[in-house]
């Protein structure tokens, strides 16, 4: 049997682990993995033009898949890329198995050229980074990387150097069977128990909900119904607890509407779903809280809890719902419902307002018609900044959509190389990318990308040549808006320059037919949407400071926006009221 390279060894694990592709930019000291791509049939070497894209477009296959997917990067500056994207997959638990390659071994401590250590670097946005410095140690250590990246949801970093990769490995790997899913867990029966005790004595019990209860939506609609619930939820439990809700009152914190505020903190009992919410200024000190989480690390660390419980959400219901007491008492969720409609009907007038005949166009209006217009199950990537306000209250998830975004990371630039992820693992899925113009100007290098791999994305570019959440801080801090102002170029000519479909839009009636056109084009396209740099949003509740703020700075600013097809669900929700 003919011997392997490290290199190739190193790849044959990687497609053993269920890799498919391998996003990186190629470079002298990652050449022999390249090369061994080259060689393997299992997995795709995705040329990017940065390598901070390829890390968040692995991010983003993570994400989707919940599996394993890999990026690279060469030795130094090529690596050092990767590390923004790698922060925010390790923050949205995203498995992410990243290749540092490394100078020659011979030269690691010597200030040779380009020479960085990639295993320190990488152990703050990472649960495992390991130097490889002989042949014999390289199967074990990726393997255990891998079972890191996996088992504990998160990105690890292997930094291999150039020559020990292009040498011969001393033998074959050997075939350890690897971890490529994770288990379920459930609480033990004391915390059950607990649990149960004090849902049982509670007059009143309002859940809140974060990505963590992806795959519980059944489990959490059961249980607010036996208990009579409100159902509120984080950004980043929107996707999944939203749809088919007749509990729902909305989404708090910094992007929040509705009456998700109010139903936190006027409960006698407040149960924390599977979110890490880190804004702990809009969670209660006066209620009963109950955090429940498959990560212990992230209990207790937002606020004060009466109860950590340490499970999946799903398990932990399916263990609870038969021990607690139904209730019959429908007066709380029933007014939080009511709230929630009232809010959503006194904010939805600033959007409805000459809608059709603001120039430049509001972009709650192009969120709104975005939503109508795109696929029942498309995948949205989406921008830090406003974008993430426009899809908090205008995208309308139905159990098939997905929308991703660096939602606890905060980084901008990142809907645009998480739409390469998403779109590569299905082209026949429509992928949506909400791109700001600055996130979309930082990283527009990767558009080429799109083009060519001749992948069919769709960027819907919010075009307001400012950085608006940036605005929104100053305000509120009583400053005014100083280097937010961005010159752009026609971004459509530059679609149409590379060679795909790009298409302005700057009046509200040209819109409509312009997504269409976009979403009928078989391949990448742009929407160039000139929309108004006054339009901002602030939360549903503010304090007095931010009030201040605001009043010290001078402007025409739309304060509310609206909340699109939720305002049509609340009023079904309150349909489901009783009538006495």
């Amino acid at each position: 049997m003919a011997k392997q390279t490290v290199a190739e060894q190193f790849v044959d694990i990687l497609a053993r682990a269920g890799v498919r592709r391998l996003y990186g930019v190629v470079g002298d000291s990652l050449n022999p993995v390249v090369d061994a791509v080259r060689r393997n049939a299992a997995i795709d070497w995705i040329q990017v033009r940065h390598e901070e894209a390829a890390a968040f477009a692995a991010g983003a296959e993570a994400q989707l898949t919940g599996k394993l997917a890999a990026c690279a990067g060469s030795c130094g500056p090529g690596n050092l890329h990767l590390i923004n994207g790698l922060f925010d997959a390790h923050r949205s638990m995203a498995p992410v198995l990243a290749l540092a390659s490394h100078i020659p071994s011979s030269e690691i401590g010597t200030t040779f050229f380009q020479e960085t250590h990639p295993d320190r670097l990488f152990t703050e946005c990472s649960h495992y980074s390991e130097l490889i410095s002989s042949t014999r140690q390289m199967p074990r250590v990726l393997q255990t990387a891998i079972q890191h990246a996996v088992g504990r949801s998160g990105v690890a970093v292997v930094s291999l150097p150039g020559d020990i990769a292009a040498e011969q490995a001393p033998e074959r790997a050997i075939q350890h069977a690897l971890v490529t899913t994770r288990p379920l867990a459930r609480p033990g029966d004391a915390e059950i128990d607990a649990l149960a005790r004090m849902v049982d004595e509670a007059r009143t019990v309002t859940l809140f909900c974060g990505s963590g209860t992806a795959g519980a939506h059944a489990e959490v609609m059961e249980f607010a119904e036996r208990v009579k619930a409100p159902v509120g939820h984080a950004l980043r439990g929107k996707e999944w607890i939203q749809y088919d809700n007749p509990y729902d009152v909305g989404m708090s914190g910094l992007l929040g509407y509705g009456a998700a505020y109010e139903a936190t903190h006027e409960c006698d009992l407040l149960l924390l779903l599977g979110t890490d919410f880190p804004y702990n200024a809009f969670l209660p000190d006066d209620v009963k809280i109950v955090q429940v989480d498959v990560r212990p690390e992230h209990l207790g660390r937002r606020t004060k809890l009466d109860l950590a419980v340490w499970g999946d959400v799903r398990e932990t219901l399916r263990c609870l719902i038969p021990k607690v007491r139904g209730k019959t008492d429908r007066k709380f969720l029933d007014r939080m419902l009511k709230k929630h409609a009232d809010a959503l009907e006194g904010v939805v007038k600033a959007y409805t307002r000459k809608v059709e005949k603001h120039v430049p166009i509001h972009p709650e209006f192009v969120a709104s018609v975005l939503d109508e217009e795109a696929a029942d199950d498309a995948v949205f990537t989406v921008d830090t900044g406003m974008c993430n306000v426009w899809a908090a209250r205008y995208l309308t998830p139905n159990g098939r959509r997905r929308v991703i975004g660096s939602f606890s990371h905060g980084s901008m630039a990142n809907a645009l190389p998480q739409a390469i992820g998403a779109q590569f693992l299905d082209r026949r899925r429509q992928v949506v990318s909400m791109s700001g113009d600055g996130g979309f100007a930082m990283l527009m290098g990767d558009f080429l990308t799109l083009v060519q791999y001749d992948l069919p994305v769709k960027v819907v570019l919010f075009n307001n040549s400012s950085l608006g959440m940036v605005e929104l801080e100053m305000m509120v801090s009583g400053l005014p808006s100083y280097g937010t102002t961005n010159h752009n170029p026609d971004f459509a000519a530059i679609a149409r320059a590379a060679g795909v479909y790009g298409v302005r839009v700057e009046k509200p009636r040209q819109l409509r037919g312009a997504l269409r056109d976009a979403f009928r084009h078989d391949g990448p396209a742009l929407v160039d949407v000139v929309t108004d740099p006054h339009a901002l949003s602030i939360p549903p509740k503010i304090s007095a400071e931010m009030v201040s703020g605001f009043a010290l700075s001078a402007g025409r600013i739309v304060l509310d926006g609206g909340v699109g097809r939720m305002l049509q669900m609340a009023r079904s929700n309150l349909r489901n009221i009783p009538r006495v």
